[in-house]
């Protein structure tokens, strides 16, 4: 880790190891005990969990913000809430109540060894789908890049959507997405005939 923050790899880890041993798991066997990488991201992506605080490279970088928010998520998916319901329960929480929720300590070491450097919680506030965008901070402070879903259309055109779209949503896309893909094919704009 960096003085910037975990890689998405090492905040799973940090989430495994806050879950503890004890940790029963979501009644849901559909549900991940504990989030890896993807199911990070597709919180991210439905706003429970907030974007990267800070980018090295092309490598996304997550605080202690984070690790309470995806705690806090899998101790309510423990309890048998819909993501429905946690979504509308966390949905601008402050960092006190991600913490009651997740069950973490006030003086929760932010780092898994005493050698690595202390991250602090992330400044930015919550970036729920149901919360009002805050008021930007004074000066420039550069905005991670957004998470987007992908929808494969055919001949290598891929649509990208803010948030990740249902069986019904998907369906609907690739049947209407015929004429744009031949408009596409026609102007030599895609990789293959659609």
């Amino acid at each position: 880790m960096t003085s910037d923050g975990w890689t998405i790899g090492e905040l799973a880890a940090r989430v495994a190891a806050a879950l503890g041993d004890g940790y029963p798991g979501a009644p849901d066997s559909r549900v991940r005990a504990v989030p890896d990488a993807r199911a990070i991201r597709w919180y991210a992506t439905i706003g429970l969990v907030d974007r990267p605080s800070a980018m090295r490279g092309r490598t996304a970088l997550y605080g202690t913000r984070h690790l309470l928010q995806l705690v806090a998520v899998k101790r309510r998916q423990a309890q048998g809430r819909s993501i429905a319901e946690i979504q509308r329960e966390l949905a601008g929480a402050g960092d006190a109540a991600l913490r009651e929720i997740a069950e973490l300590p006030d003086d929760l070491p932010t780092t898994g060894d005493a050698d690595a450097p202390v991250v602090e919680p992330t400044a930015r506030p919550a970036r729920f789908w149901t919360a009002r965008p805050a008021a930007a901070a004074p000066g420039p402070e550069p905005e991670p890049p957004a998470l987007l879903t992908g929808v494969p259309l055919g001949g290598g055109a891929v649509l990208l959507l803010p948030a990740a779209p249902d069986p019904d949503d998907l369906h609907a896309i690739t049947a209407t997405a015929g004429p744009l893909l031949d408009l596409l094919s026609a102007r030599g704009l895609l990789r293959s005939a659609p």
